[in-house]
């Protein structure tokens, strides 16, 4: 198995949400309704920040491990 650096589709998910609800936003006449998709947008945003992070830090902890295994292959 070779090693490569994953997708993260949870990520674009999420920030396929955020545009969706900005662009709710953006069509909202009530003020309370455009604030309510604000807020769902910017929380989108956050989770896919979240999830782009924790893809990052697997893929660098699955790249230590892939580089450790080749180390220890080569004693």
């Amino acid at each position: 198995m070779s090693w490569r650096p994953p997708t993260n589709s949870t990520a674009l998910f999420y920030r396929d949400r955020a545009r969706q609800a900005e662009s709710d936003a953006s069509a909202a006449t009530l003020d309370n309704v455009r604030d309510r998709w604000l807020r769902a947008a910017k929380s989108w945003d956050e989770m896919a920040t979240r999830a782009e992070k924790t893809a990052e830090r697997k893929s660098v902890n699955e790249e230590a491990k892939h580089l450790a295994e080749m180390d220890s292959s080569e004693d």
